[in-house]
């Protein structure tokens, strides 16, 4: 079988992530353990962190061969030979590199050549990438794009393929045509695919949907990993249930109590801790408040934007967290390493420092700073002290990509008008759903508010932090688009746009009067996607995103600045929230409670049915 391409000759189809499979190299492996044969690299005195016994041993040396680890002991003297690169590792500890066992690569605003330049220097060997974004925006061959830049870089880019385009079948347009059970099966033999993107119809798999549960069979069929996202605190029938279907693990535990009853029924549970979505806080006392065991526990970042990779860090980050939350460090670089493996049934080959496992090696200076010197992927130093030594030529996009933005209707200030059906005569004032959002969680809460009508239309209530929402559909020039209001963001005055707007990435629109948004809806039509801060009448932050609305080819150091700017901008105008264009490109995400807006609407994300904006007749 072969491998689809966007533009590249086709390969032969091998499903694998390092740079032997075993089965060829066993004869190499056993000469070198036995000093027959010489190593490749030999590490020297390190500190191991055995994340196998959960244990520290001391002057251990590693000798490498062929990709993988052939030896690890006290003395590879006998392995070493002419050829052999010797690295001195005394007063450093050497862990498995670290995986990232969720994670949006186009939230970083990057494709993933500049994303693997930001994350592999701090010790991220290995992603599982759910590509869900691109391809409610491009469908598959979106997804190929992602993968043929993943094939330039050392980064291991595991791919699970995403379940949900659209999010929940219904709610809102697409860029794509829906992912059916028959699509799934095909990117199965695949040799970048390591299972199924998280399958965020929960709904679906409760009710026996059809496709739903033929996504997850196609998935089990082929031997591969199921991913999953259960977001509703029910942890009884419908979690047995969820996890019945054959999905494996879930990232979407906000309370300590979700993480236990999903460990208790043998799902990895994912302690997430992104650039918005910080989950330790509340998920780590599952771990040091109990006496549990942690197999089944993994960190992810799920969303990082390029700010947070160069300020703070990746993987590396998320350890210290859990160590800043109490969490022992061994137990901290397991959960990132052959916890995640193992729930990828890849602990054959990643995850660990044994013989015959790929030679993924992080060198550090202290495990309580988790300070990356020096990064191996297949026996080979690709970064040291914080800087990757591998840079690729820019990845070109075709056309098709880059033009993504087509909105149907001309934008004006009269586009911003909201006169509902059902509003009475000579109103001055109506009582309205809201949605509230909340810095640092992904759920938001749906809340009443009496906000003013003047002339016959809504306007947003500044006093009470209530702002005009729109949702325009931009893929196929419909001309749909839905009407909402927000609370939590405290502006005090402006507008803010994006194209990155899960997950169908439709334009999303919110501010405090008619002509900022206008200004701001049209600055990212003009690039072709992105992000935009405006407040009266002036462009304050800009990120351009032309590669289907949601990423930049530009190298992270000049995303990092633009990001950066648009957080000054976002403080402009009164905002105070962590990381809040992500938070705010959450308000369309239909599958997670309490209420959204999609271009089709508002819609109760608990009844999972489209609601009125008007709530008059409620009592």
């Amino acid at each position: 079988m072969r491998l689809p391409t966007a533009g590249r000759e086709e390969e032969p189809m091998i499903k694998r992530f390092c740079m032997h499979p075993l089965w060829e190299v066993t004869r190499t492996l056993v000469d070198v353990a036995q000093g027959r044969r010489a190593a490749d690299v030999v590490v020297r005195g390190a500190t191991l962190v055995n994340v196998c016994t959960a244990e520290l041993q001391e002057g251990i040396d590693i000798a490498i061969a062929e990709g993988r680890f052939a030896y690890i002991g006290a003395d590879a003297a006998h392995c070493i030979g002419k050829g052999t690169k010797v690295i001195d590792a005394h007063g450093l500890f050497a862990a498995p590199g670290f995986l990232d066992g969720h994670i949006h690569v186009e939230s970083s605003m990057m494709g993933v050549t500049d994303y693997a330049r930001a994350v592999v220097p701090h010790g991220t060997v290995g992603i599982y990438m759910d590509p869900h974004e691109i391809c409610n925006v491009l469908g598959l061959d979106g997804v190929k794009l992602m993968d043929e830049d993943a094939r330039r870089v050392p980064l291991k880019t595991m791919i699970t393929t995403p379940s949900c385009v659209p999010a929940v079948p219904g709610f809102e347009d697409t860029g794509a045509e829906h992912m059916t059970a028959a699509m799934m099966a095909e990117t199965m033999d695949w040799d970048s695919v390591v299972g199924m993107g998280e399958m965020m119809n929960f709904v679906g798999i409760l009710a026996g949907d059809e496709n739903a549960h033929g996504e997850v069979a196609a998935t089990l069929k082929a031997g591969l990993t199921p991913t999953g996202h259960y977001a509703v605190p029910e942890t009884d029938r419908g979690l047995n249930a969820y996890i019945a279907s054959g999905i494996t693990n879930c990232h979407e535990s906000t309370r300590a109590e979700d993480a236990i009853a999903k460990m208790r029924l043998g799902m990895w549970t994912f302690f997430r801790e992104g650039s918005a979505w910080r989950d330790l806080h509340q998920l780590a006392p599952a771990i040091t408040e109990r006496s549990v065991d942690t197999r089944f526990a993994c960190l992810v970042s799920d969303d990082n934007h390029p700010y947070t990779l160069l300020s703070q860090g990746h993987v590396d980050h998320l350890i210290r967290r859990a160590i800043e939350e109490g969490i022992d460090a061994v137990t901290a670089i397991q959960m990132a390493t052959i916890n995640t493996a193992t729930c990828f049934r890849m602990d054959n080959d990643l995850g660990s420092v044994t013989p015959g496992k790929c030679a993924d090696l992080v060198l550090l200076g202290s495990l309580g700073d988790i300070d990356v010197q020096r990064v191996l992927i297949d026996g080979d130093v690709v970064a040291e002290e914080g800087r990757a030594l591998f840079d690729p030529e820019p990845f070109v996009y075709p056309d098709w990509a880059t033009h993504s933005v087509h909105v149907g209707r001309t934008i004006d200030e009269d586009s911003f008008i909201v006169s509902p059906d059902g509003l009475a005569e000579n109103a001055t004032e109506a009582t309205i759903r809201v949605i509230e959002v909340a810095s640092g969680t992904v759920p938001d809460f749906e809340r009443r508010a009496t906000i003013p009508v003047r002339e016959g239309r809504l306007e947003s209530d500044v006093s009470q932090d209530v702002l005009k929402t729109f949702v325009f559909e931009r893929h196929h020039e419909t001309g749909k688009f839905g009407v909402g209001f927000v609370k939590g963001f405290g502006i005090k005055g402006g507008a803010m746009a994006s194209t990155v707007a899960h997950d169908a990435h439709n334009l999303l629109v919110v501010g405090t009067n008619d002509a900022d948004m206008a200004l701001a809806a049209n600055t990212l039509i003009a690039s072709q996607g992105g992000m935009a801060v405006v407040r009266d009448g002036k462009v304050l932050g800009h990120v351009p995103l032309p590669v289907a609305g949601l990423m930049n080819a530009r190298p992270v150091e000049e995303m990092g600045e633009l990001v950066h700017a648009l957080e000054d901008a976002w403080e402009a105008i009164g905002c105070t929230m962590t990381s809040p264009f992500m938070t705010m490109g959450l308000i369309p995400l239909a599958c997670i409670p309490d209420l959204r807006l999609t271009d089709r609407g508002l819609v109760d994300c608990t009844t999972f049915e489209f609601v009125d904006l008007l709530a008059e007749d409620e009592a």
